[in-house]
């Protein structure tokens, strides 16, 4: 085997290794812990760097590996998973560094890093699996890794989360498996193809295969947070920050909704799955978790938790784009992937650094916070403004697409989607931004430590980066490389020219 065959093992590996030797650092070696953590983050960001301008030359790479009779352990790098795992290496390094800062004195950071490795290592191995298989052993794998991080804190919050979050979590794995096995059974071992692998089957399994995609979606739906397999999103909210940072910007959440766009296009693909009427009922799903989602979010006042019900919408606009057919649709759900991540994982990393700093957790309790945290304030705002559509941030070009694509299609039912979405996003959010920068402050604030601008470095750098980011992602989204050119990428390989 050539290093091209090695690397996307390597990828899956640097972070595995990681974390395994962390689980054997003590508790008071913080320096050799945080230098593991920074080197398996930086070598993962190296190698993804070489496979993500090897796959746009369209050079292949592939690790193939004996795992059961008939069945090989896939991993691959192709043009979608690339998206995947560029925006998971780019934010594990960046949630490193603020984990790091957030978690200073607290206990068991060992087995905190340790489990944090493993769940990246989870989220690489569900975006470069080659096969079906290769990805549930990875989904569930995800599962138990961020079990732990869930319940970290070990209170009796935290643990009645985590236990919601297995039950959840657990049950979608099972349908998951069901429909993994029922296909296996009805088409044999099914390999992730550009354009599906389905479209040569008899017209005798389509009733199989409708059944069949209905399980999936389901079991995908869970960690996707569809309604109404959402509820242990909001639940999940005790972790700490670098957790909720986690579960909804680059691991869980995106994890389902990166493998309904496995099932949808590699797997079914987006012709066979039109003519089979799924994707109809797919999009009608997305669309009615969106206006849930920020209905709900309206009438939460902690902070974090009005954050989830955000997700809850928000991660629905890549499933709304899988469903509404046409490439213009698919560009605007695909590049989602990577602008709610940018801008979901600001918005948790400023929840943090208030929680962290200033005993914040409530938007009631966020009156003139601004003028005490100005930066970590003015990061906030842009996300918030992005996840509203305002230009030029990343989810406006997010909108745009897909508001093109549901006029292309002539679903105009989820053009109305899109705008009672926006209406409700700038609801529950520009009364957040009019207390931070109108409101006089309640009361005084903590001071700030010695030699600290307004929080500590290690917090307030990652929020600012991941910040400029959403910025950037959409002030030069015409760019090559931006994550919407590369989404165009990927879906001028998903459709037939």
């Amino acid at each position: 085997m050539t290093f091209d065959d090695w690397l996307p093992l390597l990828v899956v590996l640097s972070s595995l290794i990681t974390g395994l030797l962390i689980f054997f650092v003590g508790e008071e070696q913080h320096r050799t812990r945080s230098w593991l953590n920074l080197i398996g983050a930086v070598a993962k960001l190296v190698l993804v760097g070489i496979m993500v301008w090897g796959v746009f030359q369209r050079h292949r790479y592939e690790t193939r590996l004996p795992l059961l009779p008939d069945q090989d352990f896939v991993l691959r790098a192709d043009a979608m998973g690339m998206l995947f795992v560029g925006l998971s290496s780019v934010l594990w390094l960046l949630t490193t560094i603020y984990a790091i800062g957030y978690l200073e004195g607290s206990p068991h950071r060992s087995r905190f890093f340790g489990f944090f490795s493993l769940c990246v290592t989870s989220t690489m191995g569900i975006a470069l699996a080659g096969d079906l298989i290769t990805f549930i052993i990875f989904y569930e794998l995800l599962t138990l890794s961020t079990y732990p991080l869930v319940v970290h804190r070990g209170t009796a919050d935290a643990l009645r989360a985590g236990k919601v979050y297995l039950q959840y979590t657990m049950t979608g794995g099972a349908l998951l498996l069901v429909g993994v096995v029922w296909l296996y059974e009805v088409v044999g071992s099914v390999e992730f193809t550009e354009r599906g692998v389905l479209a040569g089957v008899s017209v005798v399994d389509y009733p199989d295969l409708l059944a069949i995609f209905a399980i999936l979606v389901a079991g995908l739906g869970v960690k996707t947070a569809l309604v109404p397999l959402h509820g242990w999103l909001p639940v999940a909210m005790v972790a700490p920050a670098p957790v909720s940072a986690l579960l909804h910007a680059v691991a869980v959440v995106k994890a389902g909704a990166f493998g309904i766009v496995r099932i949808a296009y590699d797997v079914y693909g987006v012709e066979f799955a039109a003519r089979l009427g799924v994707l109809g009922p797919l999009s009608w799903v997305a669309g009615i978790t969106i206006v849930y989602g920020s209905v709900r979010a309206l009438t939460q006042d902690d902070l974090k938790r009005r954050l989830a019900y955000s997700t809850v919408s928000q991660v629905s606009y890549i499933v709304l784009g899988i469903g509404i057919l046409g490439p213009l649709a698919t560009i605007g759900g695909v590049v989602h992937l990577v602008h709610q991540g940018l801008m979901k994982i600001t918005l948790f990393f400023c929840a943090g650094d208030l929680a962290e700093t200033l005993g914040i957790h409530k938007i009631s309790e966020m009156n003139g916070v601004g003028r005490r945290m100005p930066w970590s304030m003015v990061a906030f705002t842009v996300a918030a403004l992005g996840m509203i559509g305002v230009p030029p941030v990343a989810g406006f070009v997010t909108k745009w697409y897909l508001g093109l694509g549901a006029i292309a299609a002539k679903d105009y039912w989820a053009l109305a989607v899109l705008a009672v979405s926006t209406a409700l996003n700038a609801a529950y959010f520009l009364p957040v931004l009019r207390r931070i920068w109108f409101l006089p402050a309640s009361g005084e604030w903590p001071k700030r430590e010695r030699d600290q601008l307004e929080t500590r470095p290690t917090l307030l750098v990652p929020t600012l980066i991941t910040a400029l980011l959403s910025f950037a992602a959409g002030l030069f989204a015409g760019s090559w490389f931006s994550p919407l050119g590369w989404a165009k990428l990927v879906t001028a390989r998903e459709y037939v020219s």
